[in-house]
C-alpha cells in the first residue's frame, strides 16, 4: 500500500470513529441544554428536539447509560453523569469554536448554525486549535502561534 493510501485509510478510520461518538455528543449536549433551560431533561423533550420517536430516543439513552454518560430513575428526568457533563462541555466548546471560526470567515448566521453542528464532530484537536488561533487573531485577541 502506498503512503497516500495509508493516509487515506487512516483518515477513513478517524471519520468512522468520529461518527461513532457523534450521536452521543449531540444527545449529551442537548440533555445539558435542556437541564439548563428547563431544570430537567425528559425523554419526551429529548425525542421532540432530536426529531425522533420516543422509542428511538429511549434506545439511544440506554446506550448513553451503558457508556456511563446518563442516569435516570423511573418516572424521573434524565441526568448527566460527571463523564456526561464533561463530554457535553467539550462538545459545546468544540461547537462554539467552529461557529466562531465560520463567523470570522464572514459566513452568515444560518449557515454557521447548520455547518458548525456537523463540523464540530469531525475536526481534529489540531485543526480546532488552528481555528481558535485564527479566530483570536481575526478578533484582535492576539493568541500566539504554537511553538
Amino acid at each position: 500500500m502506498t503512503e497516500d493510501a495509508h493516509r487515506r485509510a487512516a483518515a477513513f478510520r478517524a471519520t468512522r470513529e468520529a461518527h461513532a461518538t457523534e450521536m452521543a455528543e449531540d444527545y449529551v449536549e442537548l440533555i445539558g441544554d435542556l437541564q439548563e433551560s428547563y431544570g430537567e431533561a425528559r425523554l419526551i423533550d429529548l425525542a421532540a428536539h432530536m426529531g425522533v420517536s420516543q422509542p428511538t430516543a429511549a434506545k439511544i439513552v440506554q446506550r448513553l447509560k451503558t457508556l456511563g454518560l446518563v442516569e435516570n430513575r423511573p418516572y424521573r428526568a434524565l441526568f448527566l453523569t460527571d463523564d456526561g457533563r464533561s463530554l457535553a462541555a467539550r462538545s459545546r466548546e468544540r461547537h462554539q469554536a467552529v461557529a466562531d471560526f465560520l463567523s470570522a470567515l464572514g459566513i452568515d448566521a444560518d449557515t454557521v448554525a447548520i455547518d458548525s453542528e456537523g463540523m464540530e464532530h469531525h475536526v481534529s484537536d489540531r485543526t480546532l486549535a488552528a481555528m481558535k488561533r485564527f479566530t483570536s487573531r481575526a478578533s484582535g485577541d492576539g493568541v500566539p502561534e504554537p511553538g
